[in-house]
């Protein structure tokens, strides 16, 4: 089976959109890649903010919190007024109702600036453009458990109307 080395130094890319953040051997990396802050929403509630430029394509972060199972994750999310859970798979899911990330407070947008990625049971955040300082990050939420019950709020000139 082939191993995965390092570049050298001295051939390693040097422009910054090629720039690739590792963390030392036992350290995890921050859940965010660029500057991130939680503010006031116009969507709803709070929502989370980009502090600086966050280029196109580039990952901005991701969604941590306890991974429990999708029947739990159901149970959790009855009779709650603010849910942070995504499934990741058909048997498991990431609860962030705890966590102190900011990418928890990112909201719904029929006219999203980022994508939700799940990745090897990873929820990830990408910029689908550039996106300014000061900008809120929205993603669109797709299929969710609110079936269509729940009034979209997020005000763009091709909102679906519900999620």
């Amino acid at each position: 089976m082939p191993r995965l080395t390092a570049i050298p130094a001295a051939t390693a890319p040097t422009s910054p959109a090629a720039e690739v953040q590792q963390a030392p051997k036992g350290q995890v990396l921050p859940a965010e890649r660029f500057a991130l802050r939680v503010g006031p929403s116009v969507i709803d509630g709070l929502g989370v903010f980009a502090a600086e430029a966050i280029p196109a394509r580039r990952k901005i972060g991701e969604l941590r919190g306890e991974a429990i199972s999708v029947r739990e994750a159901r149970k959790r999310a009855k009779g709650r007024e603010r849910i942070h859970i995504v499934e990741v798979s058909e048997t498991r899911a990431v609860d962030a109702t705890e966590s102190k990330d900011a990418l928890r407070h990112i909201n719904h947008s029929c006219a999203a600036n980022a994508k939700l990625r799940i990745s090897q049971g990873r929820v990830e955040f990408y910029a689908l453009r550039d996106i300014e300082p000061g900008e809120e990050l929205s993603c669109d939420y797709g299929v969710s458990h609110h079936e269509g019950r729940l009034s979209c709020r997020c005000g763009a000139p091709n909102c679906a109307g519900r999620l």
